[in-house]
């Protein structure tokens, strides 16, 4: 993994063991498979009573990072930013590589044929490159309400969940947020909103839920007393509240795989697993057609008239 230097710079003790912390941290996540935005490594480090719980702690971290990576002290691809990405246009060299490329990636709807029909919604962008991992393996719709959920999402989810319905299955809301006087209500507007358009789905709020607090002892951030819910929230839980970053990125995915699991139908999946595998065959017979053709008419080669 990269480690450049851009710049010189000499970092005192202190900072020199925070840097080491975090590569410690880095390490442990990247054997795994993750990366880590900047709040959920601080949190990582305020869980093993690194670094204190505050502001300017987090702040501090921030600066740190930025210099580390830019002196060639930390990994580039150790720290993502999940909120923002360049798209663009695939390419393929020819017609093989496409087929190819589709063969390997090909899939049919692991879903079609299953009582339920499960989609994960998340609070927070920043968290949809964690998410997004097991929901990918488990061929489960995902997406960040960012906060609240739009009215225009709310319609179009609500749309694809009367296809559900209508062909049989049980649509399955599951939904992530943080437990903070808004977050725990976000649950509650998702499932007011479907409401409005009479659609009534399976919903379950899967974290972050106050058993999980305890379980896993995320760090505690003070109630924002300024959000016009808390003081219901207070009455109910106390002046802590806690962030879902804070809670571990296998975590997270384990929570969500158990739930997929437990209402998954194994005996259809391992049905529409043998069909996909038989429709990845035929592609693969494709792709040797494909080159024999190329082989005989390359599209490379023709009269040139410029000798």
């Amino acid at each position: 993994m990269p480690k450049i230097r851009y710049i010189t710079k000499r970092f005192n003790s202190k900072t020199l063991v925070l840097i080491d912390q975090c590569n410690t941290i880095i390490t442990s996540y990247q054997a795994q498979g993750y990366d880590l935005t900047v709040r959920q490594l601080y949190y990582r480090l305020v869980a093993s009573d690194l670094i204190p719980n505050r502001v300017k702690e987090y702040k501090r971290l921030v600066r740190v990072l930025s210099e580390a990576r830019l002196t060639g002290m930390v990994d580039w691809y150790a720290i993502t930013d999940r909120t923002r990405a360049v798209r663009g246009n695939s390419h393929w060299d020819n017609g093989k590589h496409l087929v190819e490329s589709a063969a390997r990636q090909f899939m049919v709807d692991w879903w079609e044929t299953q009582p339920f029909r499960p989609e994960v919604w998340i609070e927070k962008d920043a968290l949809i490159g964690v998410i997004g991992r097991i929901c990918k393996d488990l061929d489960v719709p995902y997406f960040s309400c960012r906060g609240y959920s739009s009215l225009s999402e709310v319609w179009r989810a609500m749309r694809r969940m009367e296809y559900y319905t209508n062909a049989g299955q049980t649509p399955f809301i599951i939904h992530l947020a943080d437990h903070d006087p808004s977050g725990i209500d976000m649950s509650r507007d998702i499932v007011d909103r479907l409401d409005t358009f009479n659609l009534f789905p399976d919903f379950k709020r899967l974290a972050l839920n106050m058993d999980q607090v305890q379980q896993y002892n995320p760090p505690p951030n003070p109630t924002k007393m300024t959000d016009s819910r808390a003081p219901g929230y207070v009455y109910t839980f106390g002046y802590d509240s806690w962030e879902l970053d804070a809670l571990d990125p296998k975590v997270i995915n384990d929570l969500i795989e158990a739930v997929i699991l437990d209402i998954r139908d194994d005996d259809k999946h391992k049905e529409t697993l043998e069909r996909e595998e038989c429709e990845r065959e035929r592609l693969g017979r494709a792709v040797d057609f494909i080159t024999d053709d190329m082989e005989d008419n390359p599209c490379d080669e023709g009269d040139d008239e410029n000798g």
